[in-house]
């Protein structure tokens, strides 16, 4: 589920030196989480005020974040629990299903700094461990894994199944009962894991229309302890209508239209997961479309500016894609008329 989010980056490796540069996405702060912790079952996995950092960590932690939606699966619960009981856990669904978003969730709850890495960007291993600097090379600064390793909060490796092997080989052992990392870039130093470091991982699943996605080894796989599934809130016939809520309220679009829209949405999402399509449509991109139509362009032609190109280049699956949304205006425009 693609949420608004105020956010901003600093570069984490840039406390040092200028060299390394590789950003780290945080939240602005805005607001107090003590009304957000009232609607999740959340303090008794993990309470904020055990989690002290010091001051120069305080940007790092979420605010601001928008409440996750679900159809009553409690994954903010889920992810606290695996997180106290395991101190990782991994997250897997299409994209547009709320995963990244539900992590900065659980950080802003928790009272939990944010590390963030995009796996699926080139990051060598120096930028993620560490480095020597400076002219003779006798500075040394921590990479991203190492910064929390030694400090706290949560590591979240988004597209975690294009990481690299090497990568990979070298968290193993954080992630065990060893609970410790050996920088061989710095005379095999062993750092400890923070009693506070947690991990989420979250991916796509291994498919075509996702380039460059792999199965998690063995070794990871069995370190992560728990596993949970995301999906769509509404695919099909199976309609939450809290997304018509959102999709009005986001959009700026009547109750009524925004019902054509997610139920067009569904019917996209269940032919990407019946492989018909190459792309199923996310909370976020419905809004877009919704304020397309709020400035007074009627649903159809939204959809031609918005969803139908996004789904694919190919003028068949566009027509394709066209053709459903034509049938579930048609559709709804009838069922109206019934009623008249």
């Amino acid at each position: 589920m693609e949420q608004n989010r105020v956010i901003s980056s600093v570069n984490h490796s840039k406390i040092n030196s200028d060299k390394v540069n590789l950003s780290v996405s945080i939240s602005k702060i805005k607001k107090d989480t003590h009304k957000l912790s009232k609607m999740y079952d959340f303090k008794k996995y993990m309470d904020s005020s055990d989690m002290i950092f010091p001051p120069e960590m305080d940007d790092m932690i979420p605010k601001d974040t928008p409440p996750y939606l679900d159809n009553g699966e409690h994954y903010v619960e889920r992810i606290g629990r695996a997180l106290k009981f395991f101190k990782q856990c991994a997250l897997i669904g299409p994209s547009g299903t709320g995963k990244t978003h539900i992590v900065y969730l659980v950080a802003e709850l928790a009272g939990l700094p944010m590390w963030e890495i995009n796996c699926g960007l080139a990051t060598s291993v120096f930028d993620l461990f560490g480095r020597y600097v400076g002219l003779g090379k006798e500075n040394w600064i921590d990479g991203l894994i190492t910064g929390w390793c030694r400090k706290g909060g949560i590591l979240y490796l988004d597209e975690a199944n294009m990481m690299k092997q090497d990568v990979a080989t070298k968290l193993n052992p954080l992630l065990d009962q060893r609970g410790h990392m050996v920088l061989t870039e710095k005379d095999s130093e062993i750092i400890h894991r923070h009693k506070h470091a947690y991990m989420i991982i979250s991916m796509n699943p291994v498919s075509s229309e996702f380039a460059g996605t792999k199965p998690i080894n063995a070794a990871m796989r069995r370190r992560m302890s728990v596993w949970l599934n995301f999906d769509y809130m509404s695919v099909g016939d199976n309609i939450d209508e809290k997304e018509f809520k959102m999709v009005s309220e986001r959009g700026g679009i009547s109750l009524e239209d925004a019902e054509i829209i997610v139920r067009i949405g569904a019917k996209l999402r269940q032919e990407y997961k019946m492989g018909d399509l190459p792309y199923g449509p996310s909370v976020g991109d419905l809004v877009n479309w919704a304020k397309i139509c709020s400035d007074g362009v009627d649903i159809l032609q939204g959809g031609n500016e918005t969803l139908v190109p996004m789904t694919s280049d190919d003028p068949e699956i566009q027509d394709e894609v066209r053709q459903i949304i034509k049938k579930v205006i048609e559709g709804k425009i009838a069922q109206r008329n019934r009623k008249v």
